[in-house]
Formats: structure tokens, sequence, C-alpha cells
């Protein structure tokens, strides 16, 4: 297997912060991302490098074993078994022992021969090591108002149809892994994921931070002075909110569980955060620039 230099892939260090590997991955997979770059071969090739660096750099375990053993990381913890075999080698035959165990400089003979690349007797002893298989990486994505409610969709992944449960509430970038979907093993060894990373998209008129939403509302000048009634749209209908006379612009107002769904928790939501906005009449009828003349002058303000 070939070396993948993932940070390079991203346009990173490998002193970059996950903040910025997120920002890095969001920012190069919706420029190569196929429905941007249909049939082009070369984007679709580039953005499964994008995805396949993404899914190792942004899961701190990954990285570590990635940073460590390059290509080789996926058999990282059989890669420190074997050095630690290595240690007791040497421990055990020190002192006058005429066998010498494994050093630093030809490890790598020392690794193949524990992993089936070295002498045939090693092959024999080693075949039935078992690897997982390689982990797939995959995109979807959806609107805000498709992850409001949990339902299902069909993924097709390498030519294989995938029924997956969406549940309500998945934000955007998480990541969902499905198990068994990915590569086949090694020996006989388990299949490897699929870990599906989610784009969520937010057209709607809602600023969503986590399971809570905010929006403005507008409120003319007249109910925010006296009270009054007003419709509200929320994400799943109309309430009807009484506003206080004497209300300020910027006022905010919290509407208990009418925010967005909690992951994984059947009927448990956020909360929906209203900020009135007052709208000041640009234009004033001859009457109401008379009357608020005469307020003008009476005005305690």
């Amino acid at each position: 297997m070939a070396y993948v230099d993932y940070y390079k892939v991203l346009g990173l260090d490998n002193k970059a912060s996950a903040s910025e590997i997120k920002k890095a991955y969001r920012k190069m997979a919706r420029k190569f991302h196929p429905d941007v770059n249909p049939n082009d071969p070369e984007a679709e090739k580039k953005f499964k490098e994008i995805n396949e660096a993404n899914e190792v750099l942004s899961n701190p375990e990954h990285r570590k074993k990635y940073d460590a053993h390059g290509k080789d990381w996926k058999h990282a913890d059989d890669i420190d078994r074997a050095k630690q075999q290595q240690r007791q080698y040497q421990q055990n035959y020190q002192g006058g022992s005429t066998f010498e165990g494994p050093n630093d400089s030809d490890f790598s003979d020392f690794f193949e021969s524990m992993f089936g690349n070295g002498s045939a007797s090693s092959r024999g002893q080693n075949r039935n090591v078992k690897f997982k298989g390689q982990d797939f990486s995959a995109q979807l994505q959806l609107d805000i108002r498709d992850v409001y409610t949990t339902h299902k969709r069909t993924l097709t992944i390498n030519g294989k149809n995938i029924r997956l449960t969406i549940p309500a509430g998945v934000e955007d970038g998480q990541i969902i892994k499905i198990k068994g979907h990915g590569g086949p093993g090694v020996n006989g060894g388990p299949k490897g994921d699929l870990n599906i990373q989610f784009v969520i998209v937010n057209n709607s008129a809602f600023k969503r931070v986590k399971n809570d939403l905010f929006k403005n509302v507008s409120v003319n000048l007249y109910t925010a002075v006296l009270g009054g009634d007003i419709q509200v749209e929320t994400f799943n209908g109309k309430v009807k909110l009484t506003v206080k006379p004497g209300t300020q612009s910027g006022t905010k107002v919290k509407l208990k569980g009418k925010g967005f769904p909690i992951y994984k928790k059947e009927n448990e939501f956020g909360d929906l955060f209203l900020i009135y906005d007052i709208k000041i009449p640009e234009k004033l009828s001859e009457k109401e620039q008379e009357l608020f003349e005469e307020l003008s002058k009476i005005s305690t303000l």
C-alpha cells in the first residue's frame, strides 16, 4: 500500500488543529463533490481521497496512529505488540547469551516475519493473522427539514444499496458508523465499517445551535408600544404570542420545547428563541405625522 500524506491531501501540515482539519475538509469536499463535478473522474478520485483523509485525521485515535505509523496505521496495535515482544526478547536474552533479538535497525525485517513476509516457516505460523478491512467514508447532504424527523434513506455505496435510518436531530458534520459495510477483511478478518458524514444545508429562517433554534421576528411599532397578539411561525407550525406593552427591539422570548429534536431522545426537543425586531415606519401619513408630533410634545422621554 503506497503512502498517502493525508495532511497534504487537505492542504495542511501535521500541526493542524481539529478545527482547521474540519474547515479544510468542508471547503475541499464542496469543491470536488460529484454533484458539482458530474462525469469528472479526477474530481471523483480527489473527493474519495479527501474523505479518506478526513476519516483518519478527524478521529483523534486514528490520527495518533497515522502520525506514528504512516501507511501502516491500521496495524498500529499489531506493530506495538510486535515491538513489545522485541523488547521482551532483548530482556530475556541479555547477559552472555549467544541469542540476539532484533534491534531497531532491523525491526522492519522482524515485523515482516511477524506478519507473513519473512521466512516460509514464519509465513506458515502467521498466515492466520486476521486484519479488519478498510473503512469506507461517504458524505450525505440533507436539508435541515429532512433531519427534523426520523426517516429512512437508501444509499448506493460501491454498487450496493444500503437502507439507512436517519435519526431526527442529526447535526452538521456528524458521522454515523455502519458496521460491516466497508472493505473486506484480510485472512478472514472482519469487514471494515462505513462512516457517513452529514452535511446539513440550512436555508430556513431559523439558526440552529445544537438543539436550540433562533429566529428574528418583526414586530410593528404600534404593537411594540401598545402590546398585542402576533402569529409566529415555528419550525413545525404557527403559534400565537402576546407582546407586552413597551417591548424593546432585541427582546428575546424563549418557547420551551419548540426547538430541534434531541438526537436519539424520542419526543425531547431543544428550545426556540425569538428575537423581536421593532419596525419603525419609513413613511407616515399626514395624520400620523401630526399625532407623532403631538406625542413628542407630551412625551416624558
